[in-house]
């Protein structure tokens, strides 16, 4: 009898925010378990709500959202982008840089897929968010991570980057807040990637969904300002800033030296046709949303909701032997360090599988997010203070007798 496979180009491929450890703790669930999930930033499921005006405004347009828009967006959505990213000093754009995505993730596979050929190279943090090593080697390209320094509060390193430009190598990544770590990088630290970019004449990737996220008044530049010579695309949504993840609003916005790209562009435009477009009724509530007040950030300040459970972690974190993390300065995420030695951790995945059926606290592995040692995992710090302090007490019973086979 003919079996069907999966396709090969999926072998490199992993996801495990939604991967084999999660889909245990299903099992699990099915059993009559009860799981506390840290393994993904979904705002919805831990209380937070959208803002009033935004609902408002879907219900009211709906009716007018039934037929496509389009293929790169409703013109109200995408000239309030485009202002909103003027003020921002974005250098040298107009309407028709502008597309609107069913979030970030469409719009980052749609740009690989324009990019790559079988070979191609694009540098790509490590850790990483995976859907960005994800697209890159589904669509023929290869993902090479440059690593982000723990102990320079996670930004990335310029010469472990540099050392691993080619002449294959296409485009550079940034994941900026990042996603594992929180990480927000410095203006010289950008300074620096554009210099390499320049030297080398790269694409300049720049995801920054966690933009309006920012604690403790840290500065958030974005890499497209400091880069008009330069071909720049600049990705970011609604999803996580107003709690909206699963009205899937996302967009990209193409800045600087338009010029270099003439041909790769008309292939984004290509396959931005081919998708018809995105969702429409999640379209128009974008010029409501950056035109008005942004209330997400009553989480950020001190006695805000957000604030206080990332305050919250990283006491409990750090009061657990063995554990240490870097203080997250953005989005809702910390990546603590495991002691390998202490618990003789040679596979994390592993340590999720044991922490999950011990215990019943879902987190994700540091190798999950394209971290080559088994050192590190994710929480999401989304849940409410009562639910981290009982997570937390659960991974110090834990850990307190651990050791991995």
């Amino acid at each position: 009898m003919r079996t069907f496979s999966k396709s090969s180009k999926l072998d490199n491929v992993l996801y495990d925010v939604r991967g084999p450890v999660v889909a245990e703790a299903a099992r699990m669930e099915e059993e009559g378990r009860k799981v506390i999930k840290l393994n993904i930033g979904n705002p919805a499921p831990f209380g937070f709500e959208a803002p009033d005006e935004i609902i408002h405004d879907m219900k009211r347009n709906v009716k007018d959202c039934e037929g496509y828009s389009e293929s790169s967006g409703l013109f109200s959505a995408r000239k309030a982008i485009m202002q909103y990213y003027q003020l921002k000093h974005f250098p040298e754009i107009d309407i028709r840089d502008i597309y609107t995505g069913n979030g970030v993730s469409e719009l980052i596979n749609l740009c690989m897929q324009a990019l790559l050929n079988d070979g191609d190279e694009i540098l790509i943090p490590a850790p990483d968010y995976p859907l960005w090593t994800a697209c890159a080697t589904l669509s023929g390209g290869k993902a090479v991570h440059y690593i982000c320094d723990e102990q320079s509060d996670w930004v990335p390193d310029i010469e472990d980057m540099r050392r691993k430009i080619t002449d294959r190598t296409k485009a550079i990544v940034i994941i900026n807040p990042n996603n594992p770590t929180g990480a927000v990088y410095p203006r010289s630290v950008l300074e620096d990637i554009v210099k390499l970019a320049r030297e080398h004449q790269l694409i300049l990737f720049s995801d920054e969904i966690y933009d309006r996220l920012i604690y403790d008044g840290s500065e958030h530049v974005s890499i497209a300002t400091l880069a008009p010579d330069l071909l720049c695309i600049t990705f970011s949504g609604l999803s996580k800033s107003h709690m909206i993840a699963g009205f899937r609003v996302g967009w990209m916005i193409i800045s600087g030296n338009k010029a270099l790209g003439k041909d790769y562009l008309e292939g984004i435009n290509m396959l931005s046709n081919m998708r018809l477009c995105s969702n429409v009724p999640a379209q128009s509530i974008i010029q409501t949303a950056l035109g008005g007040i942004q209330r997400c950030q009553e989480h950020l300040k001190p006695g805000g909701r957000l604030y206080e459970q990332r305050e919250c972690i990283c006491d409990l974190i750090s009061d657990i032997p063995g554990l240490s993390a870097v203080k997250p300065k953005a989005a809702f995420y910390i990546f603590p360090k495991l002691d390998t030695e202490k618990f003789n951790i040679t596979n994390d995945m592993t340590f999720a599988y044991d922490l999950l059926r011990s215990k019943g606290v879902l987190i994700v592995q540091g190798t999950g997010f394209n971290w080559q040692q088994p050192d590190h995992f994710r929480i999401v710090f989304l849940p409410h203070r009562r639910t981290l302090i009982t997570a937390c007490g659960r991974i110090r019973e834990f850990l307190s007798d651990y050791r991995q086979a």
